[in-house]
């Protein structure tokens, strides 16, 4: 009978808190989420940087035809940081790479509301910061909130 019990006690010890489990679960499945939106539109928008001519890009913007290097390295950046976003996590090879990923296409959004602003182009700083939002949160609760363990671990 106070085996029973112990093992009772052991059992509901060794289990999570409801709040503590849906937070942690309502937390990985917001991360899924973003991970995804953030790999479906920087693979869109880089892989068009990267496989749409100049000087069909150039009708959004004069600067792209002077500057073809900087807008096919940005794609490749761009494309680089939607698979790293969910590729590591999702295989859990080397999972940990998916918060850099998340942290480097925070840093190209920072450099893109920084060379929209330059160039008295404010509408477009919304979008930027949030994807920006998006990525520090993907590379925050990657990180530090809920890591994916790699395999084997």
């Amino acid at each position: 009978m106070i085996d029973e019990a112990v093992s009772n006690l052991v059992n509901i010890a060794s289990q999570p808190s409801p709040v503590i489990g849906v937070r942690s679960r309502a937390l990985r499945v917001s991360l899924w989420i973003a991970q995804v939106v953030l790999a479906l539109v920087f693979g869109f928008a880089g892989g068009m940087k990267l496989l749409t001519p100049i000087n069909e890009l150039a009708k959004n913007g004069a600067w792209i035809k002077d500057h073809a290097s900087l807008v096919h390295f940005i794609g490749t950046c761009e494309l680089a940081g939607a698979l790293g976003v969910v590729l590591p996590a999702l295989s859990r090879i080397k999972p940990r790479l998916t918060s850099l990923a998340a942290l480097g296409l925070f840093m190209v959004m920072v450099l893109a509301t920084g060379f929209h602003l330059l160039r008295g182009e404010a509408r477009f700083t919304p979008v930027t910061i949030a994807l920006g939002a998006l990525a520090a949160f993907v590379a925050w609760g990657r990180l530090r909130w809920a890591p994916v363990r790699a395999r084997g671990e």
